[in-house]
């Protein structure tokens, strides 16, 4: 697992950026597979998940996740949930021993802390998710809880790299209403192609938002041994592809 040193600075917060590596899965599925969503074996998803959370002295019980979907949905976690998950792809708490979850395969997950305040936050943020707004609705919604922007901290973990993520001819032009978004591209070696820096993007959403942000040096397409990755599947035709967790949670 990954950890960063602003949020390990954090007194009472926990927090993980989980690999691949450590689980029970296997093929394409190898081996920390932590998404339920995926067609591997529901029971080695829940092994694995525990194990997780046993990597940063939690009980399985504590995980929380959502049903995510791309949108800039953020939800507040009040206490352990039983049930189906709601569709969102972000979730706050001020509750200690309420573990938040986000599983990414190529998306960038974000953790977010306002010690001071005692609240915590997760999201997703894919292209869409960040474009649409969830790194906006889930500061608002830890404010809601009475966090500060100013007090925040947040932390990028590992996504799809600058130079991995080519995209097609028609996908700039909804980031580019805004020319700032323009250093976020470049042109790749094929004609009307471009590279596009979602950790970056994702980075300047943060930064407008007034929080203080940090990102992780990983590349999920390239670092195969470590990371799950969408698009490295989906190149290959493999039929589908495992998650990789990460989770904040306070502690008591």
């Amino acid at each position: 697992m990954i950890t960063v040193s602003a949020l390990n600075d954090l007194p009472a917060v926990r927090h993980a950026f989980f690999s691949r590596v450590g689980g029970v899965s296997d093929g394409i599925y190898g081996s920390l597979n932590c998404g339920l969503g995926s067609r591997d074996d529901r029971q080695r998803v829940i092994i694995n998940r525990g194990r997780a959370m046993e990597m940063i002295d939690q009980p399985p019980v504590a995980l929380t996740t959502v049903h995510q979907a791309h949108t800039s949905q953020a939800v507040v976690v009040e206490g352990l949930r039983q049930g189906d998950p709601p569709v969102a792809d972000a979730m706050v708490t001020n509750v200690p021993g309420v573990a938040l979850g986000i599983v990414t395969a190529d998306c960038a997950p974000i953790l977010f802390a306002d010690r001071q305040a005692g609240v915590v936050g997760a999201a997703h943020a894919g292209w869409r998710g960040a474009l649409g707004g969830v790194v906006e609705a889930t500061v608002a919604a830890m404010e809601r809880l009475g966090a500060v922007r100013k007090d925040m901290t947040a932390v990028i973990g590992p996504c799809i790299g600058f130079r991995s993520y080519e995209v097609g001819p028609e996908f700039p032009a909804p980031f580019l209403v805004d020319e700032g978004n323009l250093r976020f591209f470049e042109p790749s070696h094929r004609p009307g192609h471009h590279l596009f820096d979602l950790a970056g993007y994702v980075a300047r959403r943060i930064a407008g938002t007034g929080v203080a942000v940090h990102r992780t040096p990983c590349d999920t397409f390239r670092e195969e041994q470590r990371f799950f990755s969408f698009r490295r599947a989906t190149l290959r035709g493999e039929p589908d592809y495992g998650r990789q967790l990460s989770v904040i949670v306070l502690e008591d």
